[in-house]
């Protein structure tokens, strides 16, 4: 009896076709995944809009961008920081299934104090989005002379950062008083109430995604002092980096920025500026908890005006 079988060309045939549908497939597969974790990063901030919520009911304000006491004799001179350091993300995780670990937070002693290290330096997935490429693991904070800071001061990361506004609080001039500098929603001691945020909630950005592939940040507020930016040439204050700052537009014309979000596969993104890896722009959270994906072509200038939570500008948010 005669046996069958298949000859080489057509062998190369078969294995040809194959590897043609899994080119086809392979982009499909890949941008569901990513779709997917895009869903999941909007899930976390939706959490977080929430929880800045529950702690608006029970304080009256939201929480201030981080807090520290600037009349204190130890204050950082040339930015006015000091202790405590806690940020807007410490107070808003007792709201977010942390309220036992929190619980334990010595308010007083700060965010660098020894005693608080098992708290601060937590993994929170609330805080991490899924497409990060950056790294997981707690970072321990730099002096500026790359030595580590304090007696070790270790923080845990976060994908999120608030939104200070589209000015520059950093510009090298001390001051004590943010209010009328940062002109955003969440900076050094602001705790602002709804009425202050004329812009309105729902127009304001509070919240948005700041990878860790690009520079450091924490969830858990401020080290004053402390420097540790590897992800780019230059290091950049604490202030900046861990108060989860968001200078949405940084130094210079609020419209001028090149980049306003920075693309995936962008090595020069500012350390202050929204900076996703999700294709095409970033997810942000509204004062209003809602969420939104903002796209990389928006519009500077209705960027710049997302950004203030008080300057009178008309914009719409799809």
């Amino acid at each position: 009896m005669r046996r069958r079988g298949f000859s080489l060309v057509e062998l190369l045939v078969v294995v040809a076709i194959l590897g043609l549908l899994v080119g086809l497939l392979l982009p499909a597969v890949q941008a569901a995944r990513e779709s997917s974790r895009r869903g999941q990063c909007g899930n976390s901030l939706r959490q977080i809009g929430i929880a800045m919520h529950v702690f608006l009911d029970g304080r009256r304000h939201f929480p201030a961008g981080y807090l520290a006491d600037t009349a204190a004799a130890g204050r950082d001179p040339a930015t006015f920081d000091a202790p405590p350091g806690t940020g807007w993300g410490l107070a808003i995780a007792p709201y977010l299934e942390e309220a036992a670990a929190m619980a334990a937070y010595d308010p007083v002693a700060g965010v660098a104090a020894v005693a608080n290290r098992s708290i601060v330096s937590r993994r929170l997935t609330t805080f991490l989005c899924p497409s990060s490429t950056g790294l997981r693991d707690p970072f321990a904070v730099l002096d500026a002379s790359g030595a580590a800071h304090g007696s070790g001061t270790v923080l845990g990361r976060s994908d999120y950062v608030a939104n200070a506004g589209h000015d520059d609080p950093w510009d090298g001039s001390p001051r004590v008083d943010w209010r009328g500098i940062a002109n955003g929603p969440l900076y050094r001691n602001s705790r602002l109430k709804p009425a202050e945020i004329t812009d309105g909630l729902s127009k304001t950005v509070f919240v948005g995604e700041h990878s860790q592939a690009l520079s450091q940040k924490a969830w858990a507020g401020v080290v004053p002092g402390g420097f540790s930016h590897p992800a780019e040439a230059f290091r950049s204050t604490t202030t900046a980096e861990h108060a989860a700052a968001l200078v949405l537009s940084h130094s210079g014309p609020a419209v001028g920025e090149a980049g306003i979000i920075h693309a995936p596969n962008d090595p020069a993104g500012h350390c202050d500026q929204m900076y996703s890896q999700h294709p095409a722009g970033a997810n942000v959270v509204l004062g209003d908890g809602a969420m939104r994906f903002i796209v990389a072509t928006i519009d500077r200038t209705t960027w710049a005006a997302l950004a203030s939570s008080s300057g009178g500008e008309v914009v719409a948010v799809d």
